[in-house]
């Protein structure tokens, strides 16, 4: 929805500058103004749809309380009033100063100075119409008292008038004597009959002909008078050309009085359209701006959500990750901020619930310890009494019975007194006495032990680890521990006889160091990954589950962590254990340390 928004918003936009464009061309937009006003016209009412659309379904939000919708509503009010406020302000501005420049156009006084310009090139037409006239009257005055008026006396009395060019002719066309100021001394254009008649008639006319292009000329006709009744009357044609000054200023004038009146003809339509090109544009900006509203309101309020939805659920109690903002601005930084927050509550939480179990454990064992151990001992002798007693007394048959039963009750006495002891070691676990420690030559010392055993242990050492702060005879414990549960997995894969592969591995850790202890044998059953560390939870027949979760105290007492993992069947599957342990300092700058996850 967010996309066909910007779409609708760009060719909106688009159609505004083509019909502003055609505003400016009036041909243009005489051809296609339909064409333009309706296409606009469709942009805004697909814009009004989507926008009337996405605010529909906002409302349905908020009625039915979805979560966020009220969020998004006041970023969607916020930002679009940011938008409507100045657009409506700027296009009251722009209506105003539209409508005024058009009125200014329009000024009275343009009007009449454009009047007076074409009155005043009239009245110059008019005063040499006037004066070629009066020439005309006073040659023809002079060609009347000559009873045969010739080309030579035609053309000093032109050149005493100053006339361009002169020609005697009758009244039916034919001519009688002609004189031009050209030196190529090209005949005149005749007039028609009609007007030589008419010419006759009366004391003369006169008038302008031709056009701005080719010039304008006044001619005048006037009639000439005979003192011979039988002569043929004789008419007078002058013709004085307009200076080009004069021309090129009337026709300038003339020009833009035309101008004027089309644009006094089409005002109120030049507002129209003004005034749509203005509405087409706010609209097309207001509907653009809602659209771009509503993704900043949606990308604002969905880290915000995020961080909503996620503050309830660890209200609740539920602390699994959430989704991130994959982005490298502050919203970014904060979602991840905050699912870093919840993993670390989890892990706190899981940490602190593994204190408490080994608390309750602790105080559980210490009184099975004290419980149990103390009938132990007189079980133990008593059958061994009984023993020395009842041997000599019994048949064969009967005192092997009773070697067996005395036997059976000393072995599994003896049994009790391990477990009992095992309690006693988890209850009364010191606390760590830490000092910097070289982790790797630990390793190599422990692995030594195991030198031609049962078990082939191998060691990946990381040789730049700096020392870590721990307790070395807790860490040899731990270390024991581990290669022994994974020798014995492996062995139970390899079968009888066969040799039980290990991997003891350390490596740099950020501020940690990483101890970790691979096997190659079934791996730990799901039903057992997820409750390892508890008491009495095992795979062995004859253990007492105590062994890890000894080793989860000591790390813990560390300041460390442990986890288990299933090695992947490219790697040769089996189980795998990761203990991290402080570093007495922090690592060197140019140390490298691998960071990989348990």
């Amino acid at each position: 929805m967010i996309i066909a928004l910007a779409i609708a918003a760009a060719l909106g936009g688009m159609l505004v500058i083509l019909l502003a464009s055609a505003s400016a061309d009036t041909a243009l937009f005489a051809r296609h103004t339909p064409l333009l006003i309706g296409m606009n016209a469709l942009a805004a009412l697909v814009l009004l749809g989507l926008v009337v659309t996405q605010l529909r379904r906002l409302w349905r939000d908020w009625r039915k309380g979805v979560f966020g919708a009220r969020l998004k509503s006041r970023l969607l009010l916020m930002l679009a009033l940011m938008a409507v406020l100045p657009g409506a302000l700027v296009y009251a501005v722009s209506m105003q100063f539209a409508v005024k420049s058009i009125d200014s156009w329009f000024d009275v006084r343009v009007e009449a100075a454009l009047d007076g310009g074409l009155d005043l090139g009239r009245g110059v037409f008019d005063a040499m119409q006037a004066d070629l006239l009066a020439k005309g009257r006073s040659m023809a005055y002079d060609l009347a008292d000559l009873p045969a008026p010739g080309a030579v006396m035609l053309n000093r009395l032109r050149e005493q008038a100053g006339v361009h060019s002169a020609a005697l002719m009758t009244t039916g066309g034919h001519l009688v004597a002609n004189s031009s100021g050209d030196l190529q001394g090209l005949l005149p254009a005749l007039p028609e009959v009609a007007r030589l008649r008419q010419a006759r008639l009366g004391s003369g006319t006169a008038r302008v002909e031709g056009d701005a292009a080719a010039g304008f000329v006044v001619r005048a006709l006037i009639p000439v008078g005979g003192y011979r009744l039988d002569a043929e009357p004789l008419v007078l044609q002058l013709e004085q050309p307009v200076p080009p000054a004069i021309t090129q200023s009337a026709a300038l004038v003339e020009e833009a009085q035309r101008d004027y009146q089309e644009l006094q003809l089409g005002r109120a339509g030049l507002k129209r359209l003004y005034t749509l090109t203005l509405t087409f544009a706010l609209l097309l900006a207001l509907f653009a701006a809602v659209a771009l509203a509503f993704f900043l309101a949606a990308r604002l309020a969905k880290p915000l959500l995020m961080l909503a939805e996620g503050t309830r659920a660890v209200a609740a109690g539920d602390l699994t990750p959430r989704a991130v903002l994959e982005t490298d601005d502050e919203l970014g930084v904060l979602t991840r901020s905050f699912n870093e927050m919840t993993v670390q509550l989890e892990q706190a939480r899981v940490e602190r619930e593994a204190a408490q179990r080994a608390a309750v454990w602790g105080e559980v064992a210490r009184r099975l310890a004290h419980e149990i151990k103390n009938p132990l001992t007189p079980i133990q002798l008593s059958a061994e009494r009984l023993q020395m007693k009842l041997s000599d007394k019994l048949d064969p048959d009967s005192a092997a019975m009773l070697a067996r039963a005395t036997r059976t009750i000393v072995e599994q006495v003896e049994a009790m007194k391990n477990m009992v002891n095992d309690f006693r070691d988890y209850a009364r676990l010191p606390p760590p006495v830490a000092k910097p420690l070289d982790l790797n030559a630990l390793v190599v010392e422990v692995l030594d032990l195991y030198a031609d055993g049962p078990i082939a242990v191998s060691a990946e050492l990381d040789p730049v680890l700096p020392p870590v702060l721990a307790d070395a005879d807790q860490v040899r414990q731990v270390l024991h521990n581990l290669i022994k549960n994974a020798g014995e997995a492996s062995n139970e894969k390899v079968g009888a006889g066969g040799t039980a592969p290990v991997t003891v591995a350390t490596q740099l850790n950020g501020r940690m160091a990483k101890l970790v202890v691979s096997d190659q044998g079934s791996g730990f059953p799901p039903e057992i990954l997820q409750r390892a560390f508890e008491p009495y939870v095992t795979t062995k027949p004859k253990g007492t589950g105590l062994g890890l979760a000894i080793v989860q105290k000591i790390v813990t007492d560390h300041g460390g962590t442990i986890a288990l993992a299933n090695r992947a069947a490219a790697q040769g599957g089996g189980a795998e254990v990761s203990v991290q342990l402080p570093l007495n300092r922090p690592p060197p700058p140019h140390s490298h340390g691998e960071v990989t996850a348990a």
